[in-house]
């Protein structure tokens, strides 16, 4: 990240992605992993805490001098609203409700969208989807940099920016890389959103809706916590385009740092994926199937 060029062109590779594979591979010999999938009953309820603290949170900031404000938006509102995304990503492989709830998944999603202050579930849950079927796939797969953006930020300075406006690269990427038609979920997303945004404002006035959206927006970009949108699917070792992190982050983010263990077994909640790895119950797992 400190070269000023690492590199002037995308690693093209021309096999499907190996997750698919892999996942073959891993149950014919451990089938018992099977029985970590499906949904978590813990996780409706641990998302409707974390908007009751962020709501708790939105009434007592209205009274505070600005620095104030400033000071826990930062340091409390951007972990808690950058935590309510990996929420929401947990959510989209319907893991609250189970497959068979997929429309309860859908408008919990919303529920857990509220306190981030932007409509975001929605149209997450139609790209990700993406994500995980074409890692990787040029004009398809929206989590990988433009050319621009590999082009134009290429010193020091430029990516500190780029890191501060992540969280802009990933609402325009979509339109600029494979734009979907509008679905009937997120223009509900949507009002259901700006609804929110504006009783809030007409509640308790600007500084709440400051905290919020802030929040959200550094939560996803200069922070300790959004080191994983770099670490996840950016190629440090040719050949290799998933990495897992087993740090204490995890306990924060959903254990979204699992990030191979998570593309072999999507269906497996965040909070079981540590059961993947040659730890416990799952013993026998070869260790190159935890750090591939």
């Amino acid at each position: 990240m400190g070269n000023r060029v690492a590199r002037e062109d995308y690693e093209w590779v021309y096999t499907d992605q190996p997750h698919a594979d892999r996942r073959k591979d891993i149950l014919a010999k451990h089938p018992e992993i099977k029985s970590l999938m499906g949904p978590d009953r813990r996780l409706k309820w641990i998302v409707c805490t974390m908007v009751v603290i962020q709501f708790l949170a939105f009434y007592l900031v209205k009274d505070l001098d600005w620095k104030w404000v400033l000071f826990w938006t930062y340091s409390f509102g951007s972990c808690i609203n950058h935590s309510m995304t990996l929420a929401i990503h947990e959510i989209s492989h319907n893991t609250a409700f189970g497959n068979n709830k997929a429309t309860w998944n859908r408008y919990f999603a919303m529920f857990a969208n509220l306190p981030i202050g932007l409509p975001y579930s929605a149209s997450f849950k139609r790209y990700h989807l993406d994500h995980h079927r074409y890692l990787g796939g040029d004009g398809v797969d929206v989590d990988i940099p433009t050319e621009f953006e590999g082009w134009f930020f290429c010193t020091r300075f430029r990516k500190l920016i780029w890191i501060i406006l992540q969280p802009l690269f990933y609402a325009v990427r979509p339109l600029c890389i494979n734009p979907k038609p509008i679905s009937q979920l997120e223009v509900t997303n949507v009002v259901i959103q700006v609804a929110f945004d504006i009783l809030l404002y007409w509640m308790w006035g600007a500084k709440p809706v400051v905290y919020m959206l802030a929040g959200s927006m550094l939560g996803m970009g200069l922070h300790p916590i959004s080191g994983h949108f770099i670490a996840e699917h950016y190629m440090f070792l040719k050949g290799y385009e998933t990495y897992s992190y087993y740090g204490s982050l995890n306990l924060l983010t959903f254990n979204v740092g699992y990030h191979n263990e998570h593309h072999d077994f999507p269906s497996i909640p965040g909070r079981r994926l540590p059961l993947v790895m040659c730890r416990g119950r799952w013993s026998s797992v070869p260790w190159e199937i935890a750090l591939i």
